[in-house]
C-alpha cells in the first residue's frame, strides 16, 4: 500500500513539474516579443519591397523613415493621405484610422493647395519640432513678440484638432495665454503656420512651415513622371529600375511620387514574370 501510495506522488509531482515547465515555457513565449526594425532598414528597402501594409500607423512610420533627405530646405518629414491610399488597400480603414490618431493627438492632417484632394500628414512632434524651428529663426530677427509661439502650441495645436480653425475661435484659444493683438494672428501667417481660406477670410487653414519649395516639387515631379511614362511605347514601366529615375524638376525622390500617383489612380501597379511593374491609368 505504501508502495502504491509513493508511486502515486511520484505521478502527481511529475504531472506538477510537467505543469510549471509548460507554464515557464508559455511565459517565456508570451515575454518575447518581435526583433525591432529600425528606421534605417526601411530607408533600403525597395518600393516594390514595402508597398503594402496592413496597418495604417505602421504605413506612416515606414514612409516617415523614408522622406527624401531635401537641401536647402528645413521641413520635418510628411506624408500625404494619396500615399496612404496606395499601401493600406482599404480606403475606409486608412480614414478611420487617421481620424483615431488624430484624435489621440498623434498626428495632424493639413490641407494642401496642390490639389483638390490633397491632405499632408505629420506627426505631431515633427510638426511642433517644425514650430520650434520657425520660433528660433524669427526670434533671432528680434523683430515679433515670439510668446504667440508658445500660446499658438499650448492652447491652439493642443484643443483643435481640425485642418482648419475660424478667426473667432482663434483669438479665443490664444487668449488662454495672453493679450492677442491683430499683430499676434500676422506674426502666425508670416511664419507659414495659418494661410486665410480664399473662400471665407475669417476661416484659416492650419498650415506646415517652410513647405512651399517643396509642394512646389510635388507638383512638378508629378508631371515630370506622367510625361515620363507616356512617351514609352505601352506607357509603363518595372518598378525596380524606374525607382532609380532622377527627377529634373523635382528635390523629392521617385518612390514619393510613386506612392502619390498610385494613390491617386493616376497609375496602376501589375506583376509580370520579372516584377512589379507600373502603368498609367486609361481611366
Amino acid at each position: 500500500m505504501i508502495s502504491s501510495a509513493n508511486s502515486g506522488m511520484e505521478k502527481i509531482s511529475e504531472s506538477t513539474s510537467r505543469g510549471k515547465k509548460r507554464a515557464r515555457e508559455q511565459e517565456e513565449d508570451d515575454n518575447k516579443t518581435e526583433p525591432e526594425i529600425s528606421e534605417s532598414d526601411f530607408e533600403t528597402l525597395s518600393l516594390e519591397q514595402n508597398l503594402t501594409f496592413s496597418d495604417t500607423l505602421i504605413a506612416l512610420r515606414i514612409m516617415r523613415a523614408q522622406f527624401p533627405v531635401i537641401d536647402k530646405v528645413t521641413v520635418q518629414p510628411f506624408i500625404l493621405r494619396s500615399q496612404l491610399y496606395s499601401s493600406v488597400k482599404d480606403r475606409t480603414q486608412v480614414d478611420r484610422e487617421l481620424e483615431s490618431l488624430k484624435k489621440e493627438k498623434k498626428l495632424r492632417v493639413f490641407k494642401l493647395n496642390t490639389g483638390q484632394d490633397d491632405h499632408g500628414i505629420m506627426f505631431t512632434e515633427d510638426y511642433l519640432m517644425q514650430i520650434g524651428i520657425v520660433m528660433r529663426r524669427i526670434e533671432a530677427k528680434k523683430e515679433d513678440d515670439v510668446a504667440v509661439f508658445d500660446w499658438f502650441k499650448n492652447y491652439v495645436i493642443d484643443s483643435k484638432l481640425d485642418p482648419s480653425i475660424s478667426h473667432q475661435e482663434l483669438c479665443l484659444l490664444l487668449a488662454l495665454g495672453g493679450k492677442v493683438k491683430d499683430a499676434h494672428i500676422t506674426v502666425l501667417i508670416n511664419a507659414g503656420l495659418l494661410t486665410r481660406q480664399l473662400v471665407d477670410s475669417n476661416m484659416y487653414w492650419f498650415a506646415i512651415p517652410n513647405i512651399g519649395s517643396v509642394l512646389k516639387s510635388l507638383l512638378q515631379g508629378r508631371k515630370e513622371l506622367l510625361s515620363f511614362l507616356s512617351r514609352r511605347k505601352y506607357k509603363e514601366m518595372l518598378m525596380a529600375p524606374l525607382e532609380k529615375k532622377r527627377f529634373r524638376m523635382s528635390m523629392l525622390d521617385t518612390r514619393f511620387h510613386l506612392r502619390d500617383l498610385i494613390g491617386s489612380g493616376h497609375l496602376k501597379t501589375f506583376n509580370t514574370p520579372t516584377g512589379l511593374a507600373v502603368r498609367i491609368s486609361k481611366d
